[in-house]
């Protein structure tokens, strides 16, 4: 009998066609709300607003000593989390978005088009905004707050292999979950924020994994943003980085490796995982089933 030879630039060709309408229709859905004018400040005031807050705990606790090396890698911590809770909410809000609210899910997923793709597509918009609100932070805290950043020191092939890698593995990470909401049909709204909120406490993203319970620093350790965020500091402010003591003891290198191989270890699990969670979902009936009012 004659196999049937797939072409592999017809596939690529309709991951990427996946891809790029879906992060048209991201930007789409997450700009139109308002005038033009309206989102711009808003994207200003909410990374700012959320930084404030971290400002003033810090300079309540330490005299608003902001020229310690402390301050600056806390600030930093702070700042590029803002892609984990915006990416992990972009995917997920995709499956919340297209289920619940505009109730075309069964329609995209019919549609011939690669669905994990497509969602990873639809996150495209929240690193987008994303990227300007860190940028927001970071031009706010280098020129107020004595944050140690200076554009000659940083390492800009670290930085940004690490930024694809760390981006790449949020993406990831939000595809469990998307995979997992394809099953919760009870109101899951705040899945996203509630596992990137659970997430930051294991992080060491404003303090050391050091100061949680014993039993508790395994989860940081094994947590690949740990990583992410230590590398992106190292390559940003250089030896300020040596402020935090959990990660010392590795090299630059074994920690952008222990970041690769978690990426790696992620991307198996999040398409095997998906693929079971929307093989079940699609047995049971569920794909497009709308819970909210």
């Amino acid at each position: 009998m004659d196999t049937i030879q797939t072409n592999p630039n017809s596939k690529f060709s309709s991951f990427w066609n996946s891809f790029r309408i879906a992060a048209w229709l991201g930007w789409q859905i997450e700009s139109n709300w308002t005038d033009p004018f309206l989102f711009t400040v808003y994207s200003i005031i909410k990374p700012l607003s959320g930084a404030a807050i971290l400002v003033v705990m810090y300079a309540m606790i330490t005299q608003s000593d902001f020229e310690s090396p402390l301050f600056t890698y806390i600030y930093l911590g702070n700042a590029f989390y803002i892609y984990v809770a915006q990416i992990l909410n972009g995917i997920v809000f995709a499956i919340i978005d297209d289920r619940e609210h505009y109730k075309t899910l069964k329609y995209i997923y019919t549609a011939p088009i690669h669905f994990p793709t497509y969602l990873l597509g639809r996150c495209v918009a929240n690193f987008i905004i994303s990227s300007i609100a860190v940028f927001i932070t970071l031009f706010v805290g280098v020129v107020f707050l004595d944050v140690q950043l200076q554009i000659g020191s940083i390492e800009w092939p670290l930085f940004l292999l690490s930024m694809v890698i760390g981006v790449n593995m949020l993406a990831l990470m939000g595809l469990i979950m998307a995979g997992m909401l394809l099953l919760l049909v009870h109101h899951m709204w705040e899945l996203g924020t509630a596992v990137a909120g659970s997430l930051f406490l294991f992080s060491g993203a404003v303090f050391p994994l050091e100061v949680l319970p014993w039993f508790l620093q395994p989860i940081g350790y094994i947590n690949p943003i740990t990583y992410w965020l230590e590398i992106i500091r190292r390559s940003l402010v250089g030896e300020v980085a040596a402020a935090f003591p959990t990660l010392t003891n590795f090299s630059d290198s074994q920690i952008l490796l222990i970041l690769l191989t978690l990426t790696v270890i992620l991307a198996l699990v999040a398409f095997r995982s998906f693929h079971h969670f929307e093989k079940t979902a699609r047995d049971r009936g569920v794909i497009d089933v709308v819970t909210n009012y």
